[in-house]
């Protein structure tokens, strides 16, 4: 065997074919980084084209609504004479600085009033409906009240442009058009930043026509261009873009070429080393060389079978012990406490909100996020205190030697200060905290399995108490747990056997004093435990993932209660039905509304929808996005326990809500606390100035109630007009009249 290998290595090709092999290798690996480095300028770019489609929508939308504003200001004042219009629109040119003029048409399309004026003399007059296309979209924007937007086209002051057109008024009370102007070279300049013009050709069609072209006289690299639509109301544009040489070159890694060298150089080393390795076998020091490559391997194998050991007891993203080793090392730990008569305390740890964080903002978020805590936390490791990671967003963290409690509230002080500090991830800061468990042996179990159940129920019993807070597990925990389990294992099948029913709690009209509409609010008719309010299984239900299906089930009890209402006394109700963040999104949701209201033959205006403020302002856009279709679908929409929710009341404009309800902890105290009285008077007068009804919730005295009267306010609900009651005592209460029973403070009313 030993002669074959001395054979094979004094073969006179093999420095050539090593060689030949390296050549071959650095050739490949050159072509794959090259393939990479193309692929890396392309994504680059088509990056850099979404940003300028990005910042172009953006821009534009911002002009257009500019337009739109002074189109508004001259709906409020349509006598507004034309020096105050003139004056407006100066402003305006002023303010943005890119319109070329800023016009007033009269309904028959002729341009009446312009500025700036000077050097448009003859624009004054002008008929915008200059073909059947133009005429048709003007007449269709002026029977709409929507924007039309012309297309690129010749301007009657010269050069290529654009006009937006905004609608003074719709339909028959229309008072002509208010129309921003743009040269196409000042508008792409004006939207685009001088980094973009510089590194690249821009083309913009319309229609799949070139409209205007940027940057024509830069050398371009034509192998890389990317193009990407533009959503812009009622135009069909797209950007095409293609850029500089200069700009390619820049992106371009020297990495192919020095992998090409450094790999081919390798392979000249190798070829020479074989050369001198033939030499020194030639001498008959074979048997030298031989042993000190078995030494190598041997050391290979040790260096590898360390490396093993230590993958195996830690973890790949956050670099602390795995939940295997924790377990072991807890196992041990315990039986040296045992013999010295020592307490041990295992603290489970649960990171907040840390699901939302890693949907919202995506796993790489999440994962650099664990690694930020676990940098933290290992800073605690020493002798007495081992942390590990056991997955997902939990941690665990033994604490050894403990002589006392304290010890466990200083290491508990420990964790909370970590956290105090924001973590910076992907650029920006991000406020963490952490709900915590603890167990202490031998007081909470007496073997690792056990102690390790016991601080997970303690972690379930702290998130139930709140966020940011730590439960040590105390006796009688495990027997809440196994009966939560139980009522959990009991809601799966409650859908099934039609166990759910709804109770309705009326809301008193202050005006009219009648009731004209109702809350639905959800009870479980447990065969056992007998009738149970929502707070009993709405957070199991949250918990799990069946609040859609409840949700859903609320929706078409509500629709077929109405039904059932129709041609009675009762068909004027409307009923409002809570939902749940889960709810709001899932997609179906306004298909499943629509299909309940039209299977039931319902009207939508008789079904309210309420969603708490803390809902309102979670993923906002497309929050926005499902109550708007809600909205459009003719569905009423009110914001629940108003006031304890969101610091900031901008998203009242943003969503079309038409009622608040105003939250119980203002109302209990109202005719007590000054400051309560001056936040409801508040809430009552911003809401009424947006147009927006108002519901004050909790009421349960008629001083409370003469209060709310006093202060305008729309609908009162509560104890005092009625507790929540099935649909057969509801209808027997309303015909009976008797849903507020102080009869004299009621005439009062």
């Amino acid at each position: 065997m030993t002669n074959n290998v001395v054979k094979g290595l004094l073969h006179p090709l093999l420095p050539v074919l090593i060689i030949l092999v390296f050549l071959a290798t650095a050739s490949g690996l050159k072509y794959g980084i090259e393939k990479q480095d193309w692929n890396q300028i392309q994504s680059s770019l088509d990056n850099e084209a979404q940003a300028m489609a990005t910042n172009l929508e953006r821009e534009f939308l911002v002009h257009l609504e500019a337009v739109r504003r002074l189109a508004r200001r001259l709906e409020a004042n349509p006598d507004m004479p034309e020096e105050i219009w003139s004056h407006d629109a100066r402003n305006y040119l002023q303010d943005f600085g890119i319109y070329q003029a800023i016009e007033w048409i009269d309904r028959d399309f002729i341009i009446r009033w312009l500025e700036p004026l000077s050097g448009n003399e003859d624009v004054v007059g002008f008929n915008v409906a200059i073909n059947p296309e133009r005429r048709q979209a003007l007449e269709q924007a002026q029977a709409s009240g929507e924007i039309d937007i012309s297309g690129v086209l010749n301007l009657r002051q010269g050069g290529r442009g654009l006009v937006i057109y905004v609608p003074v008024y719709a339909g028959a009370d229309n008072k002509g058009f208010v129309a921003g102007v743009f040269q196409m070279e000042t508008l792409a300049r004006h939207l685009l930043t001088s980094r973009v013009l510089d590194a690249f050709r821009i083309r913009i069609t319309d229609n799949g026509k070139l409209a205007h072209e940027l940057n024509t006289s830069s050398e371009t690299a034509p192998a890389f261009s990317h193009s990407v639509p533009v959503a812009l109301p009622t135009l069909d544009w797209a950007l095409t873009v293609t850029p500089s040489a200069a700009w390619v070159e820049s992106q371009r890694s020297v990495w192919p070429l020095a992998t090409f060298i450094s790999v081919l150089f390798m392979g000249i080393l190798t070829s020479l080393t074989t050369l001198l390795v033939q030499l020194i076998l030639k001498r008959n020091q074979a048997l030298l060389k031989t042993r000190r490559e078995l030494e190598s391997e041997i050391d290979q194998r040790k260096a590898v079978q360390q490396d093993l050991a230590r993958l195996e007891s830690t973890d790949a993203l956050t670099g602390l012990a795995n939940r295997r080793f924790f377990m072991e090392d807890l196992t041990h730990t315990l039986n040296i406490a045992d013999r010295q008569m020592r307490q041990v305390a295992l603290v489970m740890m649960d990171l907040d909100r840390f699901q939302m964080l890693n949907d919202s903002l995506g796993h790489q978020f999440g994962d650099e996020l664990l690694i930020k805590v676990s940098e933290r936390l290992n800073g605690l490791s020493n002798e007495k205190v081992l942390v590990a990671y056991s997955g997902g967003d939990e941690f665990m963290i033994c604490q050894q030697h403990v002589d006392d409690l304290d010890d466990v509230i200083n290491l508990l002080g420990q964790i909370k200060q970590i956290f105090a500090e924001p973590f910076e991830v992907q650029g920006d800061a991000h406020s963490v905290t952490a709900t915590m468990g603890i167990a202490v042996y031998p007081q909470s179990g007496l073997d690792a399995d056990t102690l390790l159940r016991n601080a997970d129920v303690a972690l379930y019993r702290a998130k139930d108490q709140g966020r940011n807070t730590y439960q040590f597990y105390t006796e009688g925990m495990q027997d809440r747990e196994v009966m939560r389990l139980e009522l959990d294992k009991d809601l799966s099948q409650a859908l099934a056997n039609d166990e759910f029913v709804l109770y309705f709690q009326p809301q008193l009209e202050l005006e009219s004093a009648e009731i004209h509409s109702v809350e639905a609010l959800i009870r479980w008719q447990h065969p056992r435990r007998g009738l149970l309010p929502p707070i009993e299984f709405i957070p199991l239900a949250e918990e799990s993932g069946r609040i859609t299906e409840i949700g859903r089930w609320v929706v078409m009890a509500a629709c077929r209660q109405l039904a059932r209402w129709q041609g009675t006394d009762f068909e004027h109700l409307r009923i409002a039905v809570n939902l749940s963040g889960r709810e709001l999104d899932d997609e179906g949701l306004v298909d499943h509304i629509r299909e309940a209201l039209e299977s039931n033959s319902v009207p939508s205006s008789r079904l309210e929808v309420e969603l708490t403020e803390e809902i309102f302002i979670q993923n906002i856009e497309h929050n926005r996005d499902q109550l708007s279709k809600l909205h459009q679908l003719g569905v009423q929409l009110a914001i629940d326990d108003f006031g304890v929710g969101y610091s900031s009341l901008g998203y009242l404009r943003d969503f079309p809500v038409d009622l608040l309800k105003i939250d119980r902890s203002f109302i209990t105290e109202v005719t007590e606390r000054h400051d309560d009285a001056v936040i409801t008077r508040a809430v009552i007068n911003l809401a009424h100035n947006l147009g927006i009804r108002v519901v004050a919730e909790g009421v349960e005295t008629m001083e409370q109630l003469v209060f709310l009267k006093n202060q305008r306010c729309d609908l009162a609900q509560g104890y005092l007009i009625s507790r929540p009651v099935p649909a057969a005592a509801l209808e027997k209460a309303l015909s009976e009249g008797s849903m507020i029973t102080d009869t004299p403070a009621r005439s009062g009313l």
